[in-house]
């Protein structure tokens, strides 16, 4: 399932990319803040959405052909739109219902069943300054692409300058592989679509 940008490089590389941008970014760049995470405005991205791959399908039951921190970062959304879950990356009864719920308050089919509709509708646009669950899921994913445990980041849903730093190492590697990947520190649509269909990871 996740060819193409998904095996451009190892953890390995990844890490160091990510420990160099880190190291690099000046505070002085930062973007200003953000009290919260705001929804998304999805926009036409025209190839590069073809250039990422889909969104996962999620259900209740194993995901097997998913790794837990895409489930997490399913439970982190949820939260921020108000779901008060256990992040935990099983998809038991209560993520289903959870999910349901929010399909129906946004108009979709209330299947519990996550498609791309669904992600694309509970995605947060997050920046420097922003707080919340969303930001736990950004940190959550950029330490899934680490060789340190989970340690590069803390996952304390505050995104300060070092997470801010990560944001932009990974944006810049994909747009070394993907032509239009925006470099911003940003997490919108397109950054969100890389980090939850685990480009990068290895």
């Amino acid at each position: 399932m996740r060819t193409a940008i998904h095996a451009i490089a190892g953890s390995a590389a990844v890490s160091s990319v990510l420990a160099a941008g880190i190291a690099v970014i000046p505070a002085a760049q930062a973007a200003p803040s953000a009290a919260t995470a705001v929804p998304v405005a999805l926009v036409s991205h025209g190839s590069l959405v073809q250039a990422l791959q889909p969104w996962p399908v999620l259900r209740e039951g194993s995901n097997s052909a998913w790794p837990p921190v895409t489930v997490r970062s399913l439970q982190y959304l949820l939260d921020a739109r108000g779901a008060r879950l256990v992040v935990d990356g099983q998809f038991g009864p209560k993520t289903r219902a959870a999910v349901a719920a929010f399909q129906q308050s946004h108009g979709l089919a209330a299947s519990g069943v996550v498609y791309q509709s669904t992600w694309q509708d509970l995605i947060l646009r997050v920046r420097q300054g922003s707080r919340g669950p969303a930001v736990r899921a950004v940190q959550d994913q950029i330490n899934f692409r680490n060789n340190k445990n989970g340690h590069t980041l803390a996952v304390d849903g505050v995104l300060g300058p070092k997470t801010r730093a990560a944001v932009i190492a990974f944006q810049r590697a994909m747009s070394t592989q993907v032509r239009g990947f925006a470099v911003d520190g940003i997490v919108g649509p397109q950054t969100w679509q890389a980090l939850i269909t685990e480009a990068l990871s290895g």
